[in-house]
């Protein structure tokens, strides 16, 4: 499973997500907080805190354990001693789930992240759809899903390495200006078995 596509243009690096790592993340404020940079860019521990409802100590505490573990970087150059600007790392970042799977101590990481992440992409879909959109980006989104595949472990993973591909040919190369009229938009894709009902 890849919160990125594996497939970027060649200037964003790509981070793996190891143990250690994973357990700096693993926390729902901390994901949350991650995301915010992500999407909106830079902000102040002030401005995460009006956001997402917390106090600014707490905000602070948690944006110091992201930099630690590498997740964002203060912007240098912008700010004060008492206001800091915090901005995401550009980076790729890829989570290897079964590399825990025999791994207790990192498990319930592993499940909380998943769990949060899984929550964003649901998350932010709501809150398209409970915006005012025009009729040509209505038109232009979409909401699918297709039911009728069956695939072994190699043909599911060459399927998602193909999607990536995809939305890597989209991706525009750093400095890149946006066409005219361009949004922001968020791809989300979700690819995994379904036991069947009846199954053992």
């Amino acid at each position: 499973m890849t919160e990125e596509p594996e497939r970027v243009p060649a200037a964003k690096p790509t981070r793996r997500i190891d143990a250690r790592s994973l357990r700096g993340l693993a926390h729902p404020l901390r994901m949350s907080i991650l995301e915010a940079l992500g999407l909106d860019g830079p902000a102040t521990a002030t401005s995460l805190s009006q956001r997402l409802g917390e106090s600014t100590g707490t905000i602070s505490w948690h944006l110091r354990h992201l930099a630690e573990h590498g997740y964002i970087e203060e912007e240098t150059g912008r700010g004060t001693k008492r206001e800091r600007w915090w901005r995401a790392v550009s980076d790729a970042k890829l989570l290897n789930p079964a590399e825990f799977r025999d791994d207790p101590d990192t498990r319930g990481a592993l499940a909380v992240y998943l769990h949060q992440l899984a929550q964003q992409f649901f998350s932010r879909t709501v809150k398209y759809l409970g915006e005012d959109w025009d009729g040509e980006w209505q038109h232009a989104a979409t909401f699918s899903d297709w039911r009728d595949l069956r695939m072994t472990p190699a043909q599911l993973a060459q399927l998602n390495r193909d999607l990536m591909a995809v939305i890597a040919r989209h991706t525009p190369a750093p400095g890149t200006e946006p066409a005219p009229g361009a949004l922001p938009v968020i791809v989300q894709i979700q690819s995994f078995p379904r036991r069947e009902q009846g199954a053992e």
